[in-house]
Formats: C-alpha cells, sequence, structure tokens
C-alpha cells in the first residue's frame, strides 16, 4: 500500500541578524525626518527607505550589492502612514528584509500596513493627544504659569508621547516583524483614543474658565465678550459635529488666549 507523501513545509527565513546600538540610533533619528521627502507621488515612501537603510546595510554585499539596491527601490516606494506610527513599518520592513522574506510577499505587506498604522495614528495623536497636551498647558496657564512654563509645559508633554511612541513601534515592528498586525489590536490601540478623549474633555473643563479668569483678571466687559465667544464657539461645535478636528480648535483657542494676553 502506498503512502500519500506529506505536504512540503513552507521554507523558514532566516532570523534576522543583529543590529548595533550604533544603527538602532540612526534608524531612531532618522525617524524623526521621515516626512522629509513627502511628496505626492510616494507619499513617505522616501522616507521609509531612508529609515530603513542603515538595516539593509547588513544585507549580503553591503552597500554596493544587489540585494542592498533592490530593497532600496522597494522600500521606497508609495507608502502612506501617521508618520509617528510609521515606526512599526520601518522595524517590520527591515526585519522582512534582513530574514530574507520574498520580495512579493514585502510588497503586500507594505500595502497592507498604510491603512491600520493611518487611521490608528490619526486617532490616537491628532484627535487625542495633541489636544489633550494643549488643553493642559492652558491649564497651566490658568493657574497663573508663565508663558514659558507653558510652552515647556506643553513641549514636554507631546513630546515624551510621540518619542514614546515611535521607539514602541520601532521595537514591536522589529520583534514581530510580518506578524506586527497582531500588535495593533492592542487595547492601547483600541480604546486609547477614546480614553485620551475623555482626558482632553476633562482638561477642556479646567483649562476655559480657568484661561478666562486670568485673561478677564477682574475686568467685566473683557469677561462679558470671554463668556460671549465660548458660547459662539459652544454652538458652532454643536453645528460642526465631526467636521471639527480637536487640534485645529485646541490651536485656535491658545492662538486666541495668547494674542488677548499679549494685547493686555
Amino acid at each position: 500500500m502506498s503512502v500519500a507523501a506529506a505536504p512540503r513545509a513552507a521554507p523558514v527565513p532566516s532570523p534576522a541578524p543583529r543590529l548595533s546600538p550604533w544603527t538602532w540610533v540612526t534608524i531612531f533619528t532618522r525617524m524623526l525626518a521621515v516626512q522629509g521627502s513627502w511628496n505626492y507621488e510616494t507619499l513617505i515612501g522616501n522616507g521609509i527607505g531612508f529609515c530603513v537603510e542603515p538595516a539593509l546595510r547588513a544585507l549580503p554585499g553591503g552597500v554596493h550589492g544587489d540585494a542592498f539596491k533592490a530593497a532600496m527601490v522597494r522600500e521606497s516606494t508609495y507608502f502612506n502612514a501617521h508618520p509617528y506610527l510609521a515606526a512599526v513599518a520601518v522595524g517590520a520592513l527591515a526585519r522582512a528584509e534582513l530574514s530574507g522574506v520574498p520580495a512579493e510577499r514585502i510588497e503586500r505587506f507594505r500595502i497592507a500596513l498604510c491603512g491600520p498604522l493611518g487611521s490608528v495614528g490619526d486617532q490616537l495623536v491628532w484627535a487625542g493627544w495633541l489636544p489633550f497636551c494643549s488643553l493642559v498647558s492652558l491649564v497651566a496657564f490658568g493657574l497663573g504659569a508663565r508663558p514659558l512654563v507653558v510652552v515647556l509645559t506643553f513641549l514636554a508633554l507631546y513630546n515624551a508621547g510621540h518619542l514614546a511612541l515611535r521607539a514602541w513601534g520601532l521595537h514591536v515592528g522589529w520583534t514581530r516583524g510580518l506578524g506586527v498586525a497582531s500588535a495593533l489590536g492592542n487595547p492601547v490601540f483600541r480604546r486609547g483614543p477614546a480614553h485620551v478623549a475623555r482626558a482632553a474633555a476633562a482638561a477642556a473643563g479646567f483649562a476655559i474658565p480657568l484661561t478666562a479668569a486670568r485673561v478677564v483678571d477682574g475686568s467685566a466687559s473683557l469677561l462679558a465678550l470671554v463668556l460671549g465667544s465660548l458660547g459662539v464657539v459652544a454652538v458652532l461645535l454643536v453645528r460642526l459635529h465631526g467636521r471639527v478636528e480637536g487640534w485645529k480648535l485646541s490651536l485656535v483657542l491658545i492662538a486666541l488666549f495668547a494674542l488677548i494676553s499679549v494685547a493686555r
């Protein structure tokens, strides 16, 4: 009796080599400029190639080898994602290239990453973290902080968040490779935007009255103007529900209060 041959297992890619600490520093530093070559044809594709390049130097033949040149061409094509979460793609694509994953699979993987890394990043950062940091800075202003302290508060808080997000993205992309999609199911991303939005709303509840109180500084006419303006803004927000981006509104409020403070 003949026995059917067992199906042949798919070849397992070779493990990626270790990268030096300096290579990681170079990749992370380059990610801060991932949008530096943004254009309408490839969007941030050239930036992805620029960020992955230090890792690709470990490919057989080095920077003059065919593997390096082919990988650079592949990684510099069209790519669209949130600039902070693009770090996930950088780590995962570097791992895939160095592990010998077939070119066709890498290209399909790049395309599949664009949507999730764009939508999740927009909700978490632009619609959540940026307004929250702006409103916390307004709270500091309302409590009597000097302008320099207000600016430093915003910069410290916002930069701590986005640098941590980039570092996490690079790490999880490298460690999980093509399986990085599961990381985007992390509770931080599924429920994080809603929690950050609630925190921003709570900060707004403190920031607006505190800032208004400092701006008017006992002036009844100015108080009436501020309260009237806030009423108009509230009506507009209700009418334009879902059509106003939180980060734009936050920047407008900061600019408005800053101009009033300078004028006085």
